[in-house]
């Protein structure tokens, strides 16, 4: 999908800034702290129910789909204005098990709900009584964008997608200024899984030691049931 401005630059710029999807962070964020050192991919604590993942968000035509059941992260490449993918790497096939997806700051569940605490760490969230209770959002359709590089000219990309506007919360972008703001909230999210399951998350930084963003650092704890049991 094409959508193109025929006014001037300036106002082309000014229209990109202020119609963003609310669920996708476009811009380089500017003011926030480098990611730990971890490796990309699902890093596991000891305990065996929390740990951090480290996400390459950086291409704007990539989905990363999360598995936690399995511990492992898979990719596609979107090829079409419906939201069309086609996977990435050796397996030659789309990711039929997963959690939840990442597409730059944009976030899907596979079925799943969200939920926003109160709490600002994980540690704080895991020294709870129990699952939160509340109003669980669902994923809505939106588009997101898919390519930027025609953004000069007035040419942005999107396309079609379901997207979860709570856990989108974790990184609000303000497009009312030049450069953009981005603010984290820090405060965990969470995920009620396809079958019943819970996870916490809550992400640290969308920045990495080299200062580029599009680098997500995420703290979990899957399951939350247990994780709550050992803490």
């Amino acid at each position: 999908m094409m959508k193109t401005s025929p006014f001037s630059f300036a106002f082309v710029l000014g229209a990109a800034l202020v119609s963003l999807s609310a669920c996708d962070g476009i811009f380089e964020g500017l003011y926030d702290k480098p990611a730990t050192s971890v490796e990309y991919g699902i890093n596991p604590n000891a305990d065996g129910v929390t740990g951090t993942l480290l996400i390459d968000a950086t291409d704007y035509a990539q989905w990363t789909y999360i598995d936690l059941h399995a511990g492992r992260v898979d990719s596609t490449r979107i090829t079409g204005s419906d939201g069309t993918e086609e996977p990435l790497g050796d397996s030659g096939t789309l990711p039929a098990d997963w959690d939840f997806a990442i597409h730059r700051y944009d976030v899907k569940t596979n079925n799943g709900a969200v939920i926003e605490t109160a709490f600002t760490s994980m540690d704080a969230m895991l020294l709870a009584t129990g699952i939160p209770d509340g109003e669980y959002v669902a994923d809505t359709q939106t588009d997101i964008t898919i390519d930027m590089s025609g953004m000069m000219d007035g040419n942005i990309l999107y396309a079609q997608s379901d997207c979860n506007t709570e856990l989108a919360k974790w990184l609000d972008v303000d497009t009312s200024t030049m450069p953009p703001i981005y603010t984290l909230s820090y405060k965990v999210y969470v995920v009620r899984l396809e079958d019943g399951t819970h996870a916490a998350l809550r992400l640290n930084s969308f920045r990495n030691e080299q200062n580029t963003s599009g680098h997500l650092t995420i703290e979990y704890a899957y399951p939350l049931e247990e994780a709550l049991a050992i803490y």
